[in-house]
């Protein structure tokens, strides 16, 4: 099997991994505890994606100091969780995943998730191994969170591994992930199985609706000579 890309970025949550039940348990404990309105589950598309940090601030109105004070409330309830509670991966990627690194097509997560979070999820599901590097944000989520600095930072560690990094492709579910690799020029595939509305699929280079149709845009059978 060959791919038309010389590496492969992965977003995680909505993309690799379904953590809204685990989310929306730790959303409500933490926007009840500074007196927020819980969100319902149809509203985590507002919640799931973008960094938490910038989420408490867009979403209910916290000021930049409230919202990092609410983000290690938040990242307090998960660390108790152990970070992989509740969560499930999407039917079908840790195969798709699992062939692409037997293929020998270097992959990275690129995750505004936390990356000690990402790191313990990637355990978890026994995807480690696949992986050349995992990324994600900064723990405090204002160091290194937005999606273009991450892609970046994948990029960088997958290119100090040695990887050929001139036809790099991320695959995501939000159109954070569509700018974030719009920036480096780097094309995104988007999954529509994730927590989304349809126009953020817009500027993607393409849409899928089921890994099936992934899998026929990062690998083909070589025919020979």
């Amino acid at each position: 099997m060959r791919s038309p890309w010389t590496c492969i970025l992965w977003d995680v949550d909505g993309t690799l991994v379904d953590a809204s039940v685990g989310i929306l348990r730790r959303l409500t404990i933490t926007l009840e505890h500074f007196g927020k309105r819980a969100p319902t589950r149809a509203e985590l598309v507002h919640w799931i994606g973008p960094p938490m940090y910038d989420s408490f601030q867009v979403n209910v109105g916290m000021t930049p100091d409230e919202s990092a004070e609410a983000v290690r409330f938040y990242r307090t309830l998960g660390k108790a969780d152990g970070y992989t509670k509740d969560a499930r991966l999407f039917d079908g990627v840790a195969e798709l995943i699992g062939d692409l690194a037997a293929a020998g097509i270097p992959q990275a997560t690129a995750s505004s998730k936390p990356e000690v979070q990402v790191v313990a999820l990637m355990d978890h599901f026994d995807l480690s191994s696949a992986l050349t590097a995992t990324v994600g944000a900064t723990s405090d989520e204002r160091t290194l969170s937005a999606k273009a600095d991450i892609v970046a930072e994948a990029l960088r560690r997958l290119a100090a591994a040695g990887v050929d990094t001139s036809r790099p492709v991320l695959v995501g579910d939000r159109h954070h992930d569509v700018e974030g690799g719009a920036e480096h020029g780097v094309p995104v595939i988007f999954v529509r199985w994730g927590f989304s509305w349809p126009h953020e699929s817009a500027g993607a280079q393409a849409a899928v609706d089921d890994v099936d149709q992934l899998r026929a845009l990062l690998m083909f059978e070589d025919a020979g000579d």
